[in-house]
């Protein structure tokens, strides 16, 4: 499938440290949009904008020398994206309710 390339841009690194580089674009950091919930220790809600557009960011964080760091594993709804899910959210509690 992926031809032997690794998907996310490889470079030999782990991502935790091409993002600490600055390989993977502009950088977040903690101080950039708005925390809206802590969900667990490393994981947040947070609303940012970027290139002028505005998203819900879900996302795992670390700490390295003392600086909380994203990374990869998490996801960035556009604001069409966050309303669709707003808008299911009932049915998703039902379906949990259904599975559990």
């Amino acid at each position: 499938m992926w031809k032997g390339k690794k998907r996310f841009g490889g470079g030999g690194e782990p991502a935790a440290k091409r993002q600490a580089a600055g390989d993977d674009g502009p950088s977040e950091s903690a101080d950039e949009g708005i925390v809206v919930a802590e969900i667990s220790k490393n994981r947040r809600v947070a609303v940012r904008s970027w290139n002028g557009k505005i998203f819900v960011d879900i996302r795992e964080f670390y700490v390295k020398d003392g600086k909380t760091l994203p990374t990869r594993k998490g996801i960035s709804l556009q604001l069409d994206q966050w309303k669709i899910l707003r808008d299911n959210i009932k049915d998703i509690d039902e379906a949990i309710k259904e599975n559990t």
